[in-house]
This record gives C-alpha cells, sequence and structure tokens, in this order.
C-alpha cells in the first residue's frame, strides 16, 4: 500500500512548472557532454567505412569487434610496441602516484591542519601558491632536471606524487573535523601518529575517494610529461601511444576510436567505484563552503 506524502513533501503544480526549465538545460548540458562519447563509442562498433559517416554509425545491425581486434593485431610485435604493455604502464603509473599520494598527501594535510609548528602558515602559503602554477610553467625545467633519468617507470611517478591540489583538498576536509576529537584522543594517550591512522584517516573517506578520482584522471590521461621524457614504445602510457597510433598513415579511424573507448573504460569503472564517496565529499565541501 503506497504511502501517503507529508504535506511538507508535496510539491506544488506551479513549483514543478518552474523547475521544468531547469530540467531542460540539465538534460540538454548532459546530452551534449554524451554525445562525443555516444559516437566514439558506435564508431569504434560500425564498420571502418562509415567511421566518418555521421549517424550511420549508430547502424546497430552493423556493429561488431573487428575494431578492437584489429587494435589488438596492430600492436602485437616488439616494433609496434603491444597493448597489454602500454595498459600495464599506464595502471602501475597510475597507481603508484594514486596510492603513494593518498598517504603523503593526506600526512601532509593532516600537518598543516592538526598540528601547530613553526613556518606552518608559510607552507601552507607556498602550497596555496603552486595551485595557480600550470604545469606547463615547470615543464621544462623539469625536463633538463630529470633528463637523465628519461626512458624509466620511476621518472613518470616519483614527480607526482606530492600534489598542491591534493594537499588542498584534504586541508579543507580535515579542518572541518572538530578538534575536540584530538583533544579526547590526546587525553586518551594517542599521538599524533595514531590520531591520523585511527581516527582523522577513517572519518575521511570521502575526502580520499575525491583525492584518488581526480589524482587517477589526472595521471591517467597524462601526455605532455611522457611526450617529454619516453622515446621508449615499452615504457609509453595509453594517452602518449594513442597520440602515436593515430599518427600512422593511413589512419584507421575506427581502431582509433576503439583503442579511445579502451582508455576511456577504466576511467568509468573507477568512478562508478567511488562514486558514492565522492559525491558524499562534493557535498560536504559545499555544506563546509
Amino acid at each position: 500500500m503506497a504511502q501517503p506524502v507529508a504535506p511538507s513533501q508535496k510539491i506544488s503544480k506551479r513549483e514543478l512548472t518552474s523547475r521544468i526549465p531547469h530540467y531542460a538545460v540539465l538534460i540538454i548540458t548532459g546530452l551534449l557532454f554524451l554525445a562525443p562519447v555516444a559516437y566514439m563509442i558506435a564508431a569504434s562498433l560500425a564498420p571502418a567505412n562509415d567511421t566518418l559517416a555521421g549517424f550511420a554509425v549508430f547502424d546497430v545491425t552493423q556493429w561488431g569487434l573487428h575494431n578492437y581486434s584489429g587494435v589488438a593485431s596492430s600492436l602485437s610485435s616488439d616494433s609496434t610496441g603491444h597493448l597489454w604493455r602500454f595498459f600495464a604502464v599506464s595502471f602501475t603509473v597510475t597507481v603508484a602516484v594514486v596510492g603513494l599520494g593518498l598517504v603523503v598527501n593526506s600526512m601532509a594535510a593532516f600537518a598543516l591542519s592538526r598540528l601547530s609548528w613553526r613556518g606552518r602558515g608559510v607552507a601552507l602559503l607556498a602550497i596555496l601558491l603552486l595551485l595557480i602554477v600550470p604545469f606547463e610553467a615547470v615543464a621544462v625545467p623539469m625536463f633538463y632536471l630529470y633528463n637523465d633519468a628519461r626512458n624509466t617507470l620511476w621518472i613518470q611517478i616519483v614527480p607526482f606524487i606530492g600534489n598542491a591540489l591534493s594537499i588542498f583538498l584534504f586541508y579543507s576536509f580535515f579542518s572541518g573535523i572538530p578538534q575536540s576529537i584530538d583533544e579526547a584522543a590526546r587525553m586518551d594517550g594517542a599521538g599524533p601518529w595514531r590520531i591520523f591512522w585511527r581516527i582523522i584517516a577513517p572519518m575521511s573517506k570521502p575526502a580520499y575517494a575525491s583525492v584518488a578520482i581526480l589524482t587517477f584522471l589526472t595521471q591517467w590521461g597524462s601526455f605532455l610529461w611522457p611526450v617529454l621524457m619516453i622515446s621508449d614504445p615499452n615504457l609509453r602510457p595509453l594517452p602518449l601511444q594513442i597520440s602515436v597510433f593515430a599518427g600512422q598513415l593511413p589512419p584507421a579511424w575506427g581502431q582509433v576510436m576503439a583503442f579511445g573507448v579502451l582508455l576511456v573504460v577504466p576511467v568509468i569503472v573507477v568512478f562508478l567505484v567511488f562514486q558514492r564517496w565522492f559525491i558524499e565529499g562534493v557535498a560536504s565541501s559545499a555544506v563546509k563552503g
């Protein structure tokens, strides 16, 4: 039996009508963002001759996996590199940056937000200033600094573990946790390490999820730094390899679309896994703001 709607939960006809333009704008905006992704997926399944044929790619009766098999067969030798190796490089680099970054950046944010020490204000100001410095501004100096370490895995990992944006996001979340929790823990004999690992970190799952997703998106799609530092085909991440693959003549656009889908799928999976905590983190930040 349906439960009656409480008076406070009823929506008047006028209010519902006033929301229609907002919903219409949201639907149109969502479709604009989804359209390129939908076209890429459809084009990756369509015959090679129809890849750039507009709406013809949405003819489901012609769909198949030939473009995906073409990518796998094109990238299956030592001269071209192996598809599985490109995935392995991107996965290794991204997981390392995300995992180590969560630990390092959250610890730095804890020190800035929960501990008192000389120079804390200066360190926080430096981190805030780093937020406005684009990576392109420091890419060339970093290239000369790390030139002797080119074509290695660690050169794709170490420079990106510490991240000013991640520290700031953790700092903002940690600052919203009442200090009385720390004081009660200290009265029970807990030190800073125990407070962080046993209390603050478990309470900050939305912040960790948000930072993990944002770091994953940034690192998985990293392109400029690998272009500068990686020339060995066996160490190319996926974004660099897809640019090389698309530059081959004649371009096989169906296979390029299939490669693009393979590049996007892990991002979608990661977001679906962490979306609940990510939404909680965004919502809590909005409430605090």
